[in-house]
């Protein structure tokens, strides 16, 4: 195989465009045309539509060595976001790192149930995100509920210090505060709302991940243990001690029928189950009682979680099954 040529100043666009394609796809990339203009409109801040409108025009020595630095790295199989330094979750744009998690679509779900427990996105909600990473699940509900108040929780300090950012680029800072802690350890105060999203990857299963993954986010945000189950074992106490009454936690999950029995048993009742893009069971909706209305409705479930179906989100199901 011929590796291709550098990038150099003298290139249009639409030759800089092929050799980042064949670069791209000699590294192994998915989707290396896709990518290659992503990577072309972010280093022209421009977006991916310079690259079909304007495919003639010749590149300046700076924008070719950005182009070929952002190519470089993406052939070493670095993360889209790391290379950017940007990802979208819930039509907000994040900062993204090494230190946090790539935050992903499927994640949006937990956004999803967690406004469908909400019974009035006015009301003055405490919100937490034990292990907050980029923020962006609790700075997406922040921008959701305008006069809801947040914590967010990080072991490290160093993806606390992108969550400040991104919160701060987002308008959200004087709504989110931020604490170093090991998940809600150091936490005292109880919430209307608890959001997590814990590793639950299998240890074994580490090696065997995209090598995006497993050699460039994170290990602490996605080594769950040897059955994927450590972190809940830990958090379940926390979400129980911090979940104010009447209050939902809404966790994103692997194994759920090994995390509702772990939240079980530190009295957490299931209300709830989101599912991901693939229709996988995803978000966990968990209540700290059971309320009147289980023991007595024939419907089998609490008025604020009978969404009408024209509001309903179409990843939430609410099956009876998830109450038992």
């Amino acid at each position: 195989m011929t590796a291709a040529r550098p990038i150099a100043s003298y290139m249009t666009i639409a030759a800089a465009l092929d050799l980042a394609r064949r670069r791209l796809s000699e590294a192994g990339i998915e989707d290396p045309r896709r990518e290659a203009r992503s990577l072309i409109g972010h280093a022209l801040h421009a977006g991916v539509e310079i690259t079909l409108g304007h495919p003639e025009r010749e590149l300046s020595p700076d924008e070719s060595d950005r182009i070929a630095a952002l190519v470089a790295a993406r052939a070493l199989r670095r993360p889209m976001a790391q290379v950017t330094g940007r990802r979208e979750f819930w039509s907000l744009e994040f900062e993204v790192t090494a230190d946090t998690l790539d935050p992903r679509a499927d994640s949006e779900c937990l956004i999803e149930a967690a406004l469908a427990v909400v019974p009035d996105r006015n009301a003055p909600l405490r919100i937490l995100d034990l292990g907050t990473g980029t923020g962006c699940l609790l700075l997406a509900l922040l921008q959701e509920c305008p006069r809801a108040t947040g914590l967010g929780v990080d072991i490290s300090e160093a993806a606390l210090a992108v969550a400040k950012r991104n919160a701060r680029a987002l308008g959200l800072a004087a709504r989110a505060a931020f604490l170093a802690s090991d998940w809600g350890r150091a936490v005292a105060s109880e919430f209307d709302l608890v959001l997590a999203n814990p590793p639950y990857i299998r240890e074994a299963d580490l090696a065997a991940l995209a090598p995006e993954v497993a050699h460039f986010e994170p290990r602490l945000a996605l080594d769950g243990g040897p059955d994927g189950l450590d972190a809940y074992r830990r958090l379940a106490p926390d979400v129980a001690r911090t979940l104010a009454p009447g209050g939902f936690a809404v966790i994103e999950v692997g194994d759920i029928e090994g995390a509702r029995a772990i939240f079980a048993e530190a009295g957490l009742v299931q209300m709830a189950v989101g599912l991901d893009l693939a229709g996988r069971e995803r978000a966990l909706v968990l209540s700290g009682h059971r309320p009147k209305s289980l023991d007595s409705a024939k419907k089998g479930r609490p008025k604020s979680l009978d969404l009408a179906k024209k509001g309903r989100p179409k990843s939430l199901d609410l099956a009876k099954k998830g109450l038992e």
